[in-house]
């Protein structure tokens, strides 16, 4: 009797370790999401203040978009809220727009060149957030007036026919 139980409690033990040793692919796909959105420079427009930290911003506070906005030929951009903007729009909606061309300064070309699979573990990172923070301002066509701070990226002294 006594070899049987052992025999039991030895088994359920490594299923446990088993269990424990693997993640859920739920959980490695959350990771990998991490990962990108962290390496890909999604924070250093998506979050607030995040360049200028050097980074030392509370993952709490990722991706709530920012009003500092963005001015050039193609008028004045902001980066999106994505926690907010990710609770409106389902996986499908995400890849099909993740394909698209997008103002500056968006790196459209990157997010052209990840995979379906990169592209769905960022949006399920930013969907396991939750929503938070405000919508950021709305896009300023070129000529209109901005009431917000914004970097200048209007090409200036370039040489003739540049």
């Amino acid at each position: 009797m006594h070899k049987i139980m052992r025999f039991f409690l030895g088994a359920l033990s490594l299923l446990g370790a088993g269990a424990q040793a693997q993640p859920p692919a739920a959980d490695a796909q959350l990771s990998r999401g991490r990962y990108l959105v962290a390496t890909s420079g999604c924070n250093d427009c998506h979050t607030a203040g995040y360049m200028q930290k050097d980074g030392q911003v509370p993952e709490a506070e990722w991706l709530t978009g920012d009003s500092m906005g963005w001015q050039g030929p193609w008028g004045t951009t902001y980066a999106a809220n994505l926690r907010l903007l990710f609770q409106q729009i389902d996986e499908k909606i995400w890849l099909a727009r993740a394909r698209q061309a997008m103002r500056p300064p968006m790196p459209s070309p990157s997010l052209r060149a990840m995979s379906d699979d990169d592209l769905k573990a960022i949006y399920s990172y930013v969907q396991s957030l939750g929503p938070k923070g405000q919508p950021v301002p709305a896009y300023v066509p070129p000529g209109e007036k901005v009431t917000t701070p914004y970097f200048d990226f209007t090409p200036k002294n370039l040489p003739p026919g540049k």
